[in-house]
């Protein structure tokens, strides 16, 4: 089994100080961060999402500080290329599936499970892989959200924790 570990979107935007801050955040990326070298010894590959506006201004706006990626996340994620999107799903309009040869396995993680978490694990683009998105390592906009995101999720691919990677 060659899986690849997708981190969607852990991007300044998303925390405090940014335009658009999501429930416990913090907790979230130093579990990503602290999993990324566990998933790297396994010889998993990584790659990154990072959401890109395509307006000025705004969240994801290009050269505003929000647009960035965690430096915590791309410490972690040594030479993972990073894959930029303007849309929710992660495979649409952008190389994400080039990055994917011979991989069977995606391991989704990241930012918000109700949007980018979620359509780029229901993708066409993603239906011939074993998808697995690993609860803890998300988050949304409130914990209710998050979990009710999570279960609906559930009913179409696997949510897992990251204990059981």
């Amino acid at each position: 089994m060659t899986r690849a570990l997708i981190v969607i979107d852990v991007q300044e935007e998303y925390f405090p100080g940014g335009l658009m801050p999501l429930w416990q955040p913090e907790a979230v990326e130093a579990r990503i961060v602290a999993g990324l070298a566990r998933v790297r010894q396994a010889g998993d590959r990584v790659l990154l999402i990072r959401h890109v506006a395509i307006e000025s201004g705004g969240p994801f706006a290009i050269g505003g500080a929000g647009v960035a990626i965690r430096s915590a996340i791309l410490a972690a994620a040594g030479d993972a290329a990073i894959v930029p999107k303007s849309v929710p799903d992660a495979f649409q309009d952008t190389d994400l599936a080039s990055h994917l040869d011979g991989v069977d396995t995606l391991l989704l993680c990241g930012m918000m499970t109700q949007n980018c978490v979620v359509f780029t694990a229901l993708s066409h683009a993603a239906a011939g892989y074993d998808v697995r998105v690993i609860g803890d390592w998300c988050t949304a906009p409130t914990e209710q959200v998050h979990r009710i995101a999570l279960r609906a999720l559930a009913s179409k691919v696997a949510v897992i924790d990251s204990d059981s990677l």
